[in-house]
């Protein structure tokens, strides 16, 4: 098969999906989404995208396993920990002026991103008078977010990544080990509110004084990216915050001029 007539399936797929779920990939990365789709098609034993198609059309059950494919749930806690090291340093002290907060986690995935915010929160006093909205398109992904538990196994680079983003404490103090798995003390999520949201087709639905949106922003076009920032703009009260992740930046994007950097090295930036 010519990479011409892969690409015309590979349209025709997501139009469909878009057409039959609602769930609209349409100005996503199409080199990342071609990549997730050939991998899932080995899986799916499935000899063309003609034929995944016509099969996630009709079984709504695989298409959210299609789905598990097209929205990578991989996350860590503490990922990248001189981010979560300059949260606590540069923009903490800028939230405590705040009476309540609300906080926003979007593409929250499974869940590891939302726990850290709310440990980092806790630590500095913060978290009793903070909602964090935790949000993501996944819902299995959003299901295990909600269930707090993560592999007992990956608590070591955890506890690692959280004592280098300048942790107070242990993090073993806020699980509790069972059946090789590592449940998150219920008190973290108290005030989470955890959401089914596209930043491709859905709008703002509160002011924050904090959006996180990392490591998703890589896989739209520079079409829905725009899409993203203009809502993140809506969505910040005056001169509140964004995080990005690593390989992310607003440069170049039609919002460049709405946000200084306050910490550029980790893409931490302001809302002018």
């Amino acid at each position: 098969m010519s990479d011409r007539t892969q690409d015309i399936e590979l349209r025709l797929l997501i139009e469909a999906i878009y057409l039959q779920y609602s769930y609209d990939f349409r100005d996503y990365s199409g080199s990342s989404l071609k990549r997730r789709i050939v991998h899932a098609m080995g899986q799916f034993d499935c000899a063309s995208i003609s034929e995944l198609q016509a099969r996630i059309i009709h079984d709504p059950s695989a298409f959210m396993q299609l789905l598990q494919f097209l929205t990578i749930p991989v996350s860590e806690m503490f990922r990248d920990p001189s981010y979560f090291l300059a949260l606590r340093q540069e923009v903490v002290p800028f939230l405590r002026t705040y009476p309540s907060l609300k906080l926003w986690v979007a593409g929250c995935s499974t869940g590891e991103e939302v726990y850290s915010l709310a440990i980092l929160l806790h630590e500095e006093g913060l978290l009793e008078r903070s909602i964090i909205y935790a949000t993501d398109i996944n819902p299995r992904s959003l299901d295990k977010a909600k269930r707090g538990i993560f592999p007992i196994d990956n608590m070591r680079l955890y506890s690692e990544n959280y004592q280098r983003a300048g942790g107070k404490g242990s993090l073993s103090d806020y699980y509790t080990a069972a059946y090789d798995g590592a449940l998150f003390e219920r008190f973290l999520c108290a005030n989470v509110t955890f959401a089914d949201h596209s930043l491709a087709t859905d709008s703002v639905f509160s002011e924050t004084q904090f959006i996180s949106c990392r490591n998703v922003l890589i896989y739209f076009n520079k079409t829905l990216q725009d899409r993203a920032f203009g809502l993140f703009h809506e969505s910040l009260g005056h001169r509140a915050f964004l995080g990005l992740g690593s390989k992310e930046s607003l440069d170049f994007s039609a919002y460049a001029g709405r946000f200084e950097a306050l910490n550029r090295q980790e893409r931490v930036f302001r809302k002018l």
